[in-house]
């Protein structure tokens, strides 16, 4: 079979193009909804250690964020997505796409929370009692002086973890979602070829990840000239 024939079969017979559209569709969906959650949640814990890195006294809350992180970075991320969508939400009906969000942002709140939390406890214990001596409590200090500063020292950590959490979407095929990666397997199961669909997943990967990257030298680039200010 010629290259062309192997094209028109993976791609054009059956608009089979259109179930990598679809994939992409669902692989950005879960990823931008995803880290969302996983940026709220990895806040709130950070906020939650570095407040006992202060006290150094540990609370019921701290020690739950303790228990939430070790048992998350601890097990893979398949199998949280697994025990999530058949366990945890199985009673509710909700859709795959729901369960993967609920899935990978929890995944990925983990690591946000230990990126946040080194970030905030790398900026000059003098912040803070600056912002105290002007007289701002810990919250308004932590939100006006501590949590801006942590936030562009973070930055590129949290790029990568956005990339990772991209790429984990792969297996969201898992629970029957017709994720990007899916929607190459199956046209691969159709046309008994795997290189050409497989080759397109990977350059589509690829390509938003190359995306992402421009982006954020970008970012640091307008960041490094404010600085200079």
């Amino acid at each position: 079979m010629s290259f062309g024939q192997r094209f028109f079969a993976s791609f054009i017979k059956e608009d089979r193009y259109r179930w990598l559209l679809e994939g992409l569709g669902n692989t950005l969906l879960i990823t931008v909804f995803a880290a969302a959650l996983g940026a709220a949640v990895g806040l709130l814990i950070a906020l939650v250690k570095v407040r006992q890195h202060a006290s150094g006294r540990p609370t019921i809350l701290s020690r739950l964020c303790d228990i939430y992180l070790t048992v998350v970075r601890g097990t893979p991320v398949v199998v949280q997505l697994l025990i999530i969508y058949f366990v945890v939400l199985a009673w509710s009906g909700v859709s795959g796409i729901v369960a993967a969000v609920v899935a990978f942002g929890l995944n990925s709140g983990a690591y946000v929370a230990e990126i946040i939390r080194a970030g905030i406890l790398a900026v000059d214990r003098g912040q803070m009692e600056a912002g105290r001596s002007l007289g701002l409590g810990y919250s308004a200090t932590m939100r006006r002086i501590i949590l801006p500063q942590a936030i562009k020292n973070i930055l590129p950590a949290m790029f990568n973890e956005l990339i990772t959490l991209l790429k984990e979407t792969a297996v969201a095929g898992y629970i029957g979602i017709r994720d990007l990666t899916r929607a190459g397997d199956l046209i691969r199961a159709r046309t008994f070829d795997a290189f050409l669909p497989l080759l397109a997943v990977a350059g589509i990967y690829l390509l938003i990840v190359l995306l992402m990257t421009t982006a954020m030298n970008a970012l640091e680039r307008r960041l490094r000239r404010s600085d200079h200010r």
